[in-house]
């Protein structure tokens, strides 16, 4: 039977632990499920555990046990004999393949039960805290931006590669891709090849994965939550300014483009105490409490801006659109509702701990800035150890290993033209237009041969009835 499970797993609790959390947790079968055995303490999936609750789909999953047989059975078959680059090619293709196809069952998976209403019902009125899920395919995550909930992957390796390279920088000229068998010490061939072999993968992730997903998205996620763009220069600069401290963004939305002015004077009197820089869009007078770390603006890229890491809070009225942006991208929200449904949008953020809500017609400037405070600063202390005891050990690390130089990446060794690829992208370029020279010569090669035959034929027929002419003559 073709099967995948959603656990409800919940936390743990230890004598004198008075905390609990309920997690929701979506596993990959087979293997990966060994891996996450170690968190949820169970060596199989099964239907009933002492330590969650199952739910079953009646839904193909793409991992059945006679599909990866035959699979991995195919592979072995190409790797036969050795590898060769033209078997490495037809390896990454067949894979590629193979994995559309777990990816197109997958995204069936995650629809149907996205339509199963009452099963989605049960799943949000349980009021979970996180979903825990095996990043192997993206349905995991799909769920929990569905029910707005936090999201912890149980391992490193997603759907599209490296988790890593999604969040941190992964310079080619020293960063090897996870397959390419290569080091951190890259010799100029080898930092070319680190560069065809990123670019083939993201060929792979365009043609193979991200179409299985796309109707799906724009089904049930809506147009507006898409990657940050660039911003303009100016608010570039101006965030940029705001050094380690960040940004913090306030918008009440298009319709709420002014407050009284006793609201606005608390909110920019309390804006002026932080160490943050804030971007206001706010159409009505200039408050005399403006500080010179608030920038008022009558417009902004509101997407944007949250999805810039600077952005470390959003204030917001609750509109349905902002909430959705501010979830898309990870930051937290300041909820001030005012009509309509800000209310309820806010209050299931507030419940889930994405966010804090004020009451606006209650608000001072003292109430304002410890709800922003009290955030920022619940956010900053959350560490796995104290500061303090984190810059202790860094330090004795240091002069345990001598300044610990097995830690320096290898880009300290090269010139900033290698650091930037700058010879590998001129070497291909170079490349590009040897082809395209030859190509235009040969072109050019076959047009003369063209244009000599036909003057060939011309001067034979002119030939032939010069002849003719002659011959009329005699006669």
């Amino acid at each position: 039977m073709h099967w995948t499970c959603i656990l409800i797993s919940f936390c743990w609790l230890c004598p004198m632990l008075v905390h609990a959390g309920k997690v929701l947790v979506f596993p990959v079968d087979g293997s990966h499920w060994v891996n996450m055995n170690a968190i949820i303490q169970d060596w199989y999936i099964k239907k009933f555990s002492p330590f969650y609750t199952s739910i079953t789909l009646d839904m193909e999953s793409g991992f059945d046990e006679d599909f990866l047989t035959a699979f991995i059975a195919e592979l072995l078959d190409i790797q036969k004999g050795g590898m060769s680059v033209w078997k490495r090619f037809k390896l990454e293709m067949e894979q590629a393949k193979k994995t559309s196809e777990v990816q197109k069952k997958q995204s069936k998976l995650i629809e149907g039960l996205l339509e199963n209403k009452a099963l989605i019902q049960s799943l949000k009125d349980a009021e979970y805290d996180l979903v825990l899920t095996d990043p192997a395919t993206p349905t995991g995550a799909i769920l929990a931006q569905y029910l707005k909930l936090p999201l912890v992957f149980n391992v490193r390796w997603t759907s599209q590669g490296e988790g890593h390279f999604s969040i941190a920088p992964f310079p080619l000229s020293y960063v090897p891709i996870v397959g390419s068998e290569l080091s951190d010490k890259m010799s100029f061939f080898e930092r070319l090849l680190n560069v065809l072999i990123f670019g083939f993968a993201e060929y792979q992730i365009a043609q193979y994965l991200l179409p299985c997903y796309e109707n799906l998205i724009e089904k049930y996620f809506g147009f507006q939550c898409k990657p940050a763009k660039p911003l303009p220069q100016h608010l570039e600069d101006f965030v940029q300014s705001s050094g380690e401290h960040g940004v913090i963004l306030m918008s009440l939305g298009t319709l709420i483009g002014e407050l009284p002015p006793d609201l606005a004077e608390a909110i920019t009197a309390a804006f002026a105490k932080l160490p943050q820089k804030v971007i206001w869009r706010y159409n009505g007078d200039r408050p005399g409490t403006l500080g010179n770390n608030t920038l008022l603006v009558d417009w902004m890229p509101q997407s944007d801006l949250l999805g810039h890491p600077k952005v470390k809070r959003f204030v917001a009225h609750g509109g349905t659109t902002g909430v959705q942006e501010a979830i898309y991208h990870g930051v937290p929200i300041l909820g001030l509702p005012l009509v309509f449904d800000q209310y309820d949008n806010l209050f299931r953020i507030k419940e889930r701990g994405a966010g804090k809500v004020i009451d606006v017609f209650t608000m001072n400037e003292d109430i304002f800035f410890q709800g922003i405070m009290e955030r920022l600063s619940r956010l900053h202390r959350d560490q796995p150890i104290k500061p303090l005891d984190n810059a202790l050990f860094w330090i004795e690390f240091v002069i345990r290993h001598k300044g610990a130089a097995h830690l320096r990446t290898e880009s300290y060794k090269l010139p900033w033209y290698s650091y930037h690829s700058i010879d590998v992208i001129l070497f291909l370029a170079a490349v590009v237009l040897v082809i395209l020279g030859t190509f235009a010569l040969l072109i050019k090669c076959l047009c003369s041969m063209f244009l000599r035959t036909n003057c060939l034929v011309d001067f034979t027929c002119v030939k032939i009835k010069t002849q003719t002419n002659k011959k009329n003559l005699k006669t």
